[in-house]
């Protein structure tokens, strides 16, 4: 599977961790950066990466140090569903019920191998549809 990832300067370390993590599971790893653990600006990041998931059409994980700032960005873009997710279940249910296409973590209140947790979590759980579509289909008309 192919994914994207970003982050700013507060979750580096972390997204890097997570780039090797799924790299050793054969997924096919876009880093768009930041490239280092100087100073910037995540809205920068998510709005990179938001880029690459709609042209690739495919999941992204978006890191910053608490995960909300990076999510609020990511979520003012049509055809993305941003979920911050703090553990396993909130990754299940994002996906299950909101067919979330970009992951955000929170890369100084999260370790690492909870961070690995989740992100197996989100991959691997499907979109329910039904009457969960029908919920996305009146939230992605918002706004308009």
């Amino acid at each position: 599977m192919k994914i994207i990832l970003a982050s700013d300067h507060a979750a580096y370390n972390e997204k890097q961790e997570l780039v090797k993590y799924l790299q050793g599971h054969n997924h096919e790893v876009v880093d768009v950066g930041t490239h280092n653990s100087d100073s910037t600006h995540y809205p920068e990041w998510a709005k990179k990466l938001v880029d690459n998931v709609k042209s690739e059409n495919t999941f992204g994980i978006l890191l910053c140090g608490s995960g909300i700032g990076v999510c609020m960005v990511a979520n003012r873009y049509s055809g993305i569903r941003a979920a911050l997710c703090r553990d396993e279940d909130d990754a299940r249910l994002s996906r299950l019920h909101n067919n979330a296409n970009v992951l955000c973590l929170s890369g100084r209140k999260t370790s690492i191998e909870l961070l690995k947790k989740i992100t197996d979590t989100f991959l691997s759980t499907t979109f329910e549809g039904g009457r969960h579509q029908t919920r996305i289909d009146l939230f992605d008309k918002l706004g308009e």
